[in-house]
């Protein structure tokens, strides 16, 4: 294990902080929901539309406070993002009625598009001269955090008791608790002078504006594995209904191995753009052979999904080393908070609207859905290029050389990729 962590003492504290975060975050992701249909016993439409909601206040919030977190300091406005999201997942508990579970579920979202906006600028202080590899080193620690919390969560599903769903509400309390208590271990981070300019510069990038609109559209793919596959696995097909687990492990274990590896060759914003256009190819031939599964027997059926899902996340591996590629290199460092909020506005919209333009297309209209889908990435990925060198000619972007105490991630893509 040590060959797998960070050398310096500030990318190990990020990690460990982000490791047990997404510990919490796995157990909510799994059973969140049915928290609150089956121990709080809220009607399932009114925990999506309450869903929906947060969603909202949660695209809304991240910019500002990444703003916030250049101009005041990244460390101490992370920890707080962390301590909201800690009280308002205690506060789940108390959340027995509709307006206090939007109350409780939309500052905790609003707490987590901050944190990950305020976040940014402390991965671009510490990440050495390559942040981006540091990204997709944290990304690899993310995946192993979550797995192991809906592991978590399964065992309370299984129970199914309210006192075993409230004992997780607690558990991803403490977890995001414990995760701001981590984070403190890190050196204040000052912020990184102003060079002028508008003082919400993201938002009149417009290549960068355009970049994140092409990087939403991709997110939605992030949906296909939870949204798309298991509706259709069910209705459509005759494979058994384990294969879900199976083919989410393949696509856990899969990015814990690579992601780094992914963004190592990923090294410009030139390639992010060659990386995007790669990944809507692949994402055009899972959903290719993903839609011919339907009414095969099983075992072709399951070959189709298996080899989709493998084809799938080599896609996301690719889409998410040409996001943290080009969403750094991009972005002037005096205002990385921003721009990464700015950024995250993407997959903020994806989240919203991915599961029912994915459920309308692919599962109510079928088989052609799944090719309308696929070329939709395949399209969006062939965009990609052109907007990066778009951004590349308009605005001279900030170079200020690393910080003097900011650490070398040669370490980091050296070794977790083993």
């Amino acid at each position: 294990m040590p060959a797998l962590l960070p050398e310096s003492a500030p990318q190990r504290a990020l990690a460990a902080s982000n490791f047990v975060y997404t510990l919490g975050s796995g157990v909510y992701l799994t059973a969140g929901v049915l928290y609150f249909t089956q121990a709080v016993h809220l009607p399932a439409s009114r925990v999506g539309l309450g869903l929906g909601a947060a969603g909202i206040v949660a695209l809304a919030v991240g910019v500002a406070v990444g703003h916030l977190a250049d101009r005041r300091g990244a460390r101490g406005i992370y920890a707080s993002t962390l301590a909201v999201q800690a009280v308002a997942t205690a506060g789940f508990l108390w959340a027995d009625s509709f307006w206090l579970f939007v109350l409780a579920v939309g500052v905790a979202s609003g707490g987590k598009a901050a944190g990950q906006a305020a976040r940014s600028p402390l991965i671009r202080h510490y990440g050495g001269d390559r942040p981006q590899a540091f990204r997709s080193y944290l990304r690899a620690v993310t995946n192993v955090g979550i797995s192991l919390g809906a592991l978590a969560a399964g065992w309370a599903v299984q129970v199914g008791t309210v006192p075993a769903y409230r004992l997780l509400v607690v558990g991803n309390a403490v977890a995001f608790a414990a995760s701001a208590v981590i984070l403190l271990r890190l050196p204040p981070v000052k912020p990184v002078p102003s060079t002028g300019g508008p003082r919400w510069a993201a938002l009149r990038d417009g290549p960068y504006l355009a970049l994140t609109a092409l990087d939403g559209v991709m997110n939605v793919q992030f949906r296909v594995l939870t949204v798309a596959i298991p509706l259709w696995l069910v209705t459509a097909t005759t494979a058994p209904h384990s294969l879900i687990s199976v083919v989410v492990l393949l696509n856990t274990v899969t990015i814990v191995l690579f992601q780094v590896r992914a963004g190592r060759n990923v090294a410009s914003p030139a390639a992010g753009g060659a990386a995007y256009r790669k990944a809507g190819v692949a994402f055009l031939a899972s959903c290719s052979l993903i839609s011919l599964s339907a009414g095969t027997p099983a075992w072709v059926a399951v070959t189709l999904l298996v080899v989709a899902m493998v084809i799938h996340t080599i896609g996301e591996l690719w889409h998410a080393a040409a996001g943290f590629e080009v969403s750094y290199a991009l972005a002037p460092q005096h205002a990385t908070g921003q721009y990464l909020g700015v950024f995250g506005l993407g997959a903020g919209i994806a989240e919203a609207l991915g599961p029912s333009l994915l459920i309308s297309l692919c599962i109510t209209w079928g088989r052609p859905g799944w090719y309308v889908v696929g070329s939709m990435f395949a399209l969006t990925g062939m965009a990609a290029p052109a907007a990066v060198r778009w951004a590349q000619r308009t605005g001279a972007r900030s170079t200020v050389a690393p910080p003097e105490n900011a650490v070398a991630s040669a370490p980091v893509s050296s070794t977790v990729s083993r």
